[in-house]
């Protein structure tokens, strides 16, 4: 759903674990990090359970129960959430302590880089490389594989945003290291943060891939609202998810509104449809994703929620945003 017109150099990745330019260098993982994969227990296939507290069309929160992969998600990003004598003991809590001081180092690191102007970007990474996920063939999501991916047409002008990211990690890196998938979660929320959004807590452990991810599993821009809700449920998500997550293009340069305020001003251009007009550049805004979802019937009810309301968007959002960073991912072994 994220796209960009920026053009990016068209270096091919080589063979090896490493991958250089001029302008900067990514480590890839070695050999012998890729064989210790392979000992660390993938999770568990999704099961067709609700993963998520959902807000149905009349505003109203539904609790379902949770598949055993979300499940586990869910229970890691805990610590972030609630006070720590409220569910570990005092042996878990020095563990727990530690886990906070990593997510705190994080934070503060990618704080440093991620500008306004940057964030756009690194909110379009978290998409690029969660996007792949298909609940189906337990494949893709956010397993850093987009450090492999940089050369695909789709993913032009993302070099640029992983750039931006290195610098931090190499900063967190110096003290305990992290994985990219770790990395780019946790900046994609910062982005949101920076530009006026939801605060959006998000739990560390995932592993790297070894390769990239299947190719052709992104949505693609020019699906049509019925398309679009199915490469969207095949992934796990609702239409209400589709909707909310989709509101992330307020940010950047596709016409909806200030390109550095994360807010509803997506929602709210959406229900003038501005590209229906002949003059200036009115008829520039938005992809083709976007002037679908709004002549959609069950579409058009979330996005006028959300243009009428800006905190439920925002709550709704971080949800979504949320389960999209636990998508596909594999965890580090307790």
């Amino acid at each position: 759903m994220m796209s960009s017109s920026a053009t990016s150099s068209s270096s091919p990745f080589s063979s090896t674990s490493t991958f250089s330019s001029s302008k900067f260098k990514f480590k890839f993982p070695s050999l012998s990090q890729r064989s210790s994969l392979l000992t660390v227990e993938s999770r568990a296939k999704p099961s067709t359970a609700c993963s998520s507290t959902i807000r149905d069309a009349s505003g109203q929160i539904r609790h379902c129960s949770l598949s055993r992969r979300r499940g586990l998600a869910f229970t890691a990003t805990l610590p972030f959430l609630f006070p720590l004598h409220e569910f570990v003991g005092n042996g878990g809590a020095k563990a727990i302590e530690s886990g906070q001081r990593e997510y705190l180092r994080i934070k503060e690191e990618i704080s440093k880089v991620v500008t306004k102007g940057k964030a756009a970007g690194v909110l379009r990474l978290v998409f690029h490389d969660a996007g792949t996920f298909e609940m189906a063939e337990n494949s893709g999501g956010m397993n850093g594989s987009i450090v492999y991916e940089l050369e695909r047409p789709e993913n032009a002008g993302l070099k640029k945003s992983l750039k931006v990211l290195e610098k931090a990690k190499k900063e967190v890196d110096a003290i305990q290291p992290v994985s990219w998938a770790d990395m780019i979660a946790v900046g994609g929320a910062e982005a949101v943060s920076v530009c006026g959004g939801p605060k959006i807590p998000v739990a560390l452990g995932r592993l790297d891939s070894a390769e990239p991810d299947p190719e052709g599993k992104l949505p693609q821009e020019s699906l049509d609202a019925s398309g679009l809700k199915q490469s969207f449920q095949r992934k796990g998500f609702s239409t209400q998810e589709l909707v909310a997550l989709s509101g992330a293009h307020t940010l950047g340069s596709k016409g909806f509104g200030s390109p550095v305020a994360f807010d509803n001003s997506y929602f709210k251009i959406l229900m003038e449809k501005p590209w229906k007009s002949s003059a200036g550049m009115s008829s520039m805004i938005g992809l083709p994703s976007d002037h679908a979802i709004v002549e959609d019937d069950e579409c058009l009810r979330w996005i006028t929620k959300y243009s009428d309301n800006q905190n439920i968007f925002f709550e709704d959002f971080k949800n979504a945003y949320i389960k999209l960073v636990n998508s596909g991912a594999r965890w580090k072994s307790m």
